[in-house]
Order: structure tokens, then sequence, then C-alpha cells
């Protein structure tokens, strides 16, 4: 068995629902799933798997691919590190193999990253450890009662003025000063390459197993911004990552509990205090693959959030989240001037402890907070708050738990239907909103750039055998640019499989080696419905011929007329000859 059988047979044997569904809360949509990209922001689903074909796409942001890919992306693996981790989940036994050139390169790079951030991390840790330059920042942890233990468990750090050192360490270490740049420590000017962070308390942002990914910059006084974070990057993924996840595996999945707090310094202050199962958002709101890491090792989520109003803002996003991902979801209530850390120098942690104890179901809380703010005394009063409840309520997946809410919030608002209320105020708006009559174009989406053509040669070679056996006699050099080609190439290799056509997108995608050409091949897969029912796929390919020569005339032309403006012994001249000559032998092919 060679390795794309391998390959195949660990696809087979896993579910891509089930294990993209771990990182995101995915609803049945006709014959896919949808739910929230975890690759970029949005509020309305366009992240789409299909478990006939085992690939996915994002229609927002491009990301798409089969269940390696999606691997790979998201916990930042290598194409071997992918298989070998789904190859172990599916009982596969994957057979060591010389690398390729492009997997050796990966791999270097990988282990350069890994290997620049804990030089980094290292960097960080000395500058306040030793020497004079970290004095001001050891004071400040001193005033913020921040122990030697503690500041050791986070391996806390301190970025000098200065903003030159950690390059030329970086550089006596022979470590590309490119990757340092992706990681987001590093940048370069026009006076050259200078550190992202300087005069700051670190803190280092760690993966599962303790591995620096990220930093987080404190400033010592109270200039903004107050905090800067580290960027996405190759190794770093704000949307399934949280702070302290590291030190508080062992003790969320001990108690069952895990505590989601705010700020760095509220997470120190439960570590210090012995609360061990407690992780932070870093500088970000949490998201469906922070929830999916939390569902993996706790039972129940306690939110503690700040008090004011971006504070319950952020509660009720992160209530909405859990109660998607059927994840009990409660709010911790402190008195309205206490954060936990002034809480526990307070009160102590056996208080605290007490309140996370009686902590109140978050959907509770939200009713409390909301007929607070607009009691239901009137009708328009009840109008409103139907608009704000509904929406939440819809979001609880457990029917039983979701009727019986329900009830309540009928004998709280005083009517006897809250579904038939929601709807006659939603009618009433909709009968109410003002009627534009701009024209239909004003309205669509400006489309993508793309080369429909190629696309459309590359549909019809995935559902009719005959398309590819055209395109194999004409060639794919002749058809296809270097972003098509491969996914053609790959499609006439996978030219047995004609009578399976849900099965050759993700034995097409094994095939091809760069991200924007699975993201391609995806995208196709999932767009390529429309082409199975049609009957004159003969005429259809032809005119994509016909469309290839006309856009090869007027290439031709443009090319003619740059040539007459060009000395006939300059360099671009000699280029574009052969350029024009290369066209005309692929216009002819035709």
């Amino acid at each position: 068995m060679n390795r794309n059988d391998k390959v195949r047979e660990v696809a087979e044997r896993l579910s891509i629902v089930d294990l993209i569904g771990e990182y995101v809360s995915l609803k049945r949509s006709g014959a896919n799933f949808m739910g929230l990209c975890p690759f970029h922001n949005e509020k309305t689903p366009s992240f789409t798997v299909n478990p006939a074909k085992e690939i996915f796409h994002c229609f927002g942001c491009g990301t798409g691919g089969d269940i390696f890919s999606f691997v790979m992306k998201i916990e930042g693996l290598s194409f071997p590190e992918a298989l070998n981790k789904l190859a172990a989940r599916a009982g596969v036994v994957i057979e060591d193999r010389p690398l390729s050139d492009a997997e050796k390169k990966n791999r270097l790079e990988r282990e350069q990253q890994r290997s620049i951030m804990l030089l980094a991390a290292q960097y960080y840790r000395d500058s306040l450890t030793n020497g004079s330059e970290g004095a001001e920042a050891r004071r400040y942890l001193q005033e913020r009662e921040v122990d030697r233990e503690t500041e050791s468990a986070y391996g806390l750090g301190y970025a000098p003025e200065r903003r030159d050192a950690l390059v030329r360490l970086l550089k006596s270490k022979e470590l590309p000063l490119e990757l340092a740049e992706q990681l987001g420590i590093i940048r370069k000017g026009e006076r050259g390459w200078y550190e992202l962070l300087h005069n700051r308390l670190i803190f280092p942002i760690r993966d599962n197993q303790g591995h620096p990914i990220g930093f987080a910059g404190r400033v010592l006084d109270n200039s903004l911004p107050k905090y800067i974070n580290s960027p996405e990057s190759p190794l770093y993924h704000k949307s399934n990552i949280l702070f302290g996840v590291d030190l508080a595996l062992r003790d969320i999945r001990k108690t069952g509990t895990v505590i989601i707090v705010e700020g760095y310094f509220d997470h120190l202050a439960l570590y210090r205090a012995g609360i061990r199962n407690a992780l932070a958002t870093c500088g970000t709101a949490l998201t469906d693959g922070h929830i999916a890491l939390l569902k993996k090792h706790a039972e129940r989520v306690c939110l503690l959030f700040d008090g004011d109003s971006a504070g319950r803002k952020a509660t009720v996003r992160a209530m909405e989240l859990c109660l998607e991902q059927s994840l009990p979801v409660y709010v911790v209530g402190l008195p309205q001037e206490e954060d936990p850390d002034s809480f526990l120098r307070r009160y102590g942690a056996d208080e605290f402890n007490k309140r996370v104890a009686s902590a109140r179901p978050a959907f509770e809380q939200f009713l409390q907070w909301l007929m607070a703010k607009t009691p239901p005394s009137s009708t328009d009063n009840k109008t409103r708050l139907a608009l704000e409840i509904v929406p939440r309520l819809s979001r609880i997946s457990e029917t039983i738990e979701r009727d019986l809410y329900e009830k309540e919030v009928c004998r709280l608002l005083d009517i006897d239907n809250l579904g038939k209320f929601h709807r006659q105020v939603m009618n009433q708006m909709d009968a109410k909103k003002p009627v534009h009559n701009e024209p239909a174009h004003w309205k669509r989406e400006k489309p993508l750039n793309r080369d429909r053509v190629q696309e459309m040669l590359l549909g019809l070679m995935a559902v009719f055998a005959g398309a590819r056996e055209e395109v194999s006699g004409l060639g794919c050099n002749e058809l296809f640019d270097e972003l098509h080609r491969p996914l053609a190439e790959a499609l006439i290799m996978e030219a047995n499989q004609d009578s399976d056509q849900s099965g050759i997108w993700i034995s097409v995608i094994s095939r091809l080696k760069e991200s924007t050409e699975r993201e391609l091949a995806a995208r196709l897969g999932m767009t390529d419905q429309h082409l199975s029912g049609m009957e004159d796929w003969r005429g259809a390919f032809n005119d994509c011929l016909q469309r290839l020569k006309k856009a090869r005339t007027k290439e031709l032309k443009q090319i003619a007329v740059r040539l007459g403006t060009l000395p006939v012994d300059s360099d671009e001249y000699q280029e574009l000859l052969k350029s024009a000559d290369q066209l005309r032998n692929r216009k002819s092919a035709l």
C-alpha cells in the first residue's frame, strides 16, 4: 500500500464532521454542515463542511481543503505531523519514509520557529531576573504582590527599552529574522530590524505543552496602549488558545470546572491563591474554537468578566457560544467594586470558592440584567425584551432546558406564547421597513477576481470523464496557468474515479502540495453540483476553449503594443518575445 492509499484510508476511517466539530460548532444545512469560521472573525456562518466529499471550505476567507488541511492550519502542523496525528487517531500505521525536499524545508522552518520563540522567552526572562534593566519591572511585580514562585511558573519577563538586543541575539544564533518576523516578535523598518515589544512586562502565551507561541506586553505605567499582544502566526492561532492553559488543564479535568477571566493579572491572582482551574482570554473575545477546547476538558464554565457594560457584553457573547455547544455556563458574582485580584486580597480563597460554587446559570443572569435595564412594565418594553431574549433562547441546543426557560420568560413578560409574540413583533417591524428601489446590482456582493473559464474546465473535468480525456489529449500546459495546472493534473490522475464523483475531490486534494491549490479544489468541490445534470458538457467545454483563444489573442495584442515601445536589445523585449511565442503555440494547440 503506497502513501496515497494510507492517506485515503485515514480519511475514510475518520469523520470530517466529527473532527472539525471538536473545534467549530456545526449545524446541518441540507447535505452540508455550517458554522462560524475558526480562521477569521465572522458573524454569519460561511464555513461549510461536506461529509460526502470529505472537504471543507469557507466562503468568507477562502480557506479550504480536506481533514489534513484543517488539522495543519488549526494546530500549526506540517503535513507529515498532521498525517501521523490523524493516523494514530484512526488506528492506521504509517511507515517512516524519506521526506521530500519541501517537507524537509517545512520541518526545518517549524523547528526554527520553535527555537526562536524559546530564545525570545528566555531573553525576556533573563532581562527581568538579571541586571539593572529589569529593576523597574521587578518593583512593579512586588507592588502587585506577584511572588517569585508565581513569576517563575508563568515565565514572566521584561522587554528592555532598547529595541535591537533580541535581533542581535537571533543573528548570533543564526536564526532567520524573516521567520521571527512571521512570528510577530520583530519587524523591519526603514532603519532595519527592530523588536515589537520594548519597556514592557512580558507574559508568555504558551500552548498545552507549555511551549511559548506568543507574547503579551504590559506597560509599567498608565500609558496607552496598556497591552500589546503578538499577532496571529504559524504557531499562534488566537481563536484556539487561552492564557494559562498549560498550568490549568490538570485541575480543570480534576474539578470539572473552568473559570474564565479577562485579564492576565486576574489569572495570576487566582493562581497565587491556589485556584489553578482558571484560564484567561488573550485580549480577544471567546470563540467557537475556545469553547470546543473547554468542552474537551470541562463539564461547566464559570465566567468572571468585568461588571461594566463591555464585561457584560462579553459575558453574553460567551454564554451564547457555550449554549450552542451544550456546555453548561454560569456567571460568578462579585461585588461591583471588586475584581478577582482585589476580592482575593480582601476575602481570601475560601470565600471566592464559595462564590464559584454558587455561580448563577448564565441565562438566568442575562435575564436579570435585561429586566433590570428594561422592566416589562409596558408593551413597548416587552417588545424590546422579546427581541433581545428570543435570539439567545434559540441558541440553547438542549430542548428541555430551552422549553423551561421559555416558560419562565413568558411568566416574566406576562404573555402566553413567546414564539407567537416574537413573530408578531417581527412582522410588525417588517411592515414598517421602508421600501428602497435601488438597482439590483447595488445589492450584490462584488464578485471575486477569479478565472471563470479555467474553473469551469476544472469543474467539467471533475464531473465528466470525457472532459478529462480531452484535457489529457490537449495537454494541461496548453490550457491552465500555474495555479490551476496542478489541480488539472491531479484530476487526470484520478481518471479511473469517474464512477464515484463524491470521492474524487478528496483524492485530488491529497495529491496537491500547496495550500492555495487545496483551497481552490475545496471551493470547486463545494460548488460543482450544478454540473452533474448537464446534458451537453462538450458544448460547455468547447465554449471554454473559444474563450481561452480570445483571451490569448488579447494578450498577444497587448504584448505587441508593449514591444513597440521597447528597445530591441533590451532584456524586457527579449522576454516578451518568448512570452509571445509561447502564447502563439498555446493558442494554436486549441
